[in-house]
């Protein structure tokens, strides 16, 4: 797998033991679906941004686009 695309399902699964949350409360506590937990802590390549945002402002975070060139200076490093 992919160590980058790894990062969202590493931290996700991470916070959610740390407070102690099985899958099924923190998609209830983020009003998204089980599945949608699920996948994202499996690493799937394709999620959605708005959904993901729901889960990780539970633990007080946020994702958004990145353009290309901070990508690249940031894979440059």
């Amino acid at each position: 797998m992919n160590k980058k695309r790894n990062v969202f399902s590493q931290f996700l699964k991470e916070k959610r033991k740390e407070l102690h949350l099985t899958q099924v409360e923190l998609a209830v506590k983020a009003g998204v679906g089980l599945r949608f937990v699920r996948d994202v802590e499996q690493g799937k390549k394709t999620i959605r941004l708005d959904r993901l945002n729901q889960i990780l402002g539970l633990f007080g975070h946020s994702a958004g686009p990145l353009s290309i060139k901070e990508i690249e200076d940031d894979a440059a490093r």
